[in-house]
């Protein structure tokens, strides 16, 4: 699942596999870039924010970034030349990124856009802190989220503009470890500052691998506490693992560990 760790791990097999390197031939499969060639330009940098790719491209003096988002079924793998492509049928390739000594293929990929490098802000200016990036800052994360008191935490932790990097599996796991009703409106949560710390531990702990675990183990069925596990008993308490649509998303709680707040 395309979260802030595995955007950043994706961002590292292309650092791995192009950065430094002179492209000696591209193919763009969405209409926006179908006639865009980027041969002879050096891939000068890989990096994420959020769950954005930014991978930075140069020319003598000219800067571009070649932008795209993963959403729910994004992925980038790396090949040697003449390997066979085999992550996804061909019909999902978006982008093809060729080097003397790598060929990167995208594949599912969104929103993907060649920018002037100095104009990254305007598609990802609006982002929160990054969880896993160097503007990573909790304080100005929980102003944000109390912007909007009313919202549901839930909700609010999957807003990028508070915070940049968490999904559905981390807003569940990070909630179940606060103890926190989904539902809980912003204004009733004691300890923001605590909730997004707790997320940003979550997500930087699977940096550097793929297998994301919240509980610390890496055995199957063994690495969430809530997500993924309805009917289930809490690893906690033992009582069953509810699950119910939230904001056009799924989410995942136990009842007892995670109560509703009490009228006051």
């Amino acid at each position: 699942m395309p979260e802030g760790d595995t955007v950043w791990n994706t961002a590292r097999v292309l650092e791995k596999a192009l950065s430094g390197d002179v492209l000696t031939g591209s193919d763009f499969r969405v209409p926006r870039l179908a006639t865009t060639d980027l041969t002879g330009w050096t891939v000068a940098e890989s990096a994420s924010r959020g769950k954005h790719l930014l991978l930075r491209l140069t020319k003598g003096t000219t800067r571009m970034t070649l932008h795209s988002h993963l959403r729910m079924e994004g992925a980038w793998r790396a090949y040697a030349p003449g390997e066979r492509w085999t992550a996804r049928p061909a019909h999902l390739i978006r982008v093809v990124l060729r080097t003397a000594r790598s060929v990167a293929v995208g594949y599912h990929l969104h929103e993907v856009t060649l920018i002037p490098t100095a104009e990254e802000e305007k598609l990802v200016g609006h982002l929160g802190p990054d969880l896993l990036g160097a503007d990573w800052d909790p304080a100005e994360a929980v102003r944000r989220i109390s912007a909007k008191p009313s919202a549901s935490i839930a909700e609010a932790l999957l807003d990028q503009r508070n915070l940049a990097g968490v999904g559905n599996l981390y807003k569940a796991e990070t909630l179940f470890l606060r103890g926190l009703w989904p539902w809980t409106p912003v204004e009733r949560v004691q300890d923001l500052l605590g909730t997004v710390t707790m997320a940003q531990k979550l997500v930087a702990s699977n940096r550097g691998r793929w297998t994301q675990t919240t509980t610390g183990s890496l055995r199957r069925g063994q690495t969430s506490y809530v997500y993924g596990r309805r009917a289930q008993p809490c690893r906690r308490c033992g009582s069953a693992i509810q699950k119910a649509e939230q904001d056009e998303r799924v989410t995942y709680w136990c009842p007892r560990c995670q109560p509703a707040p009490t009228e006051s």
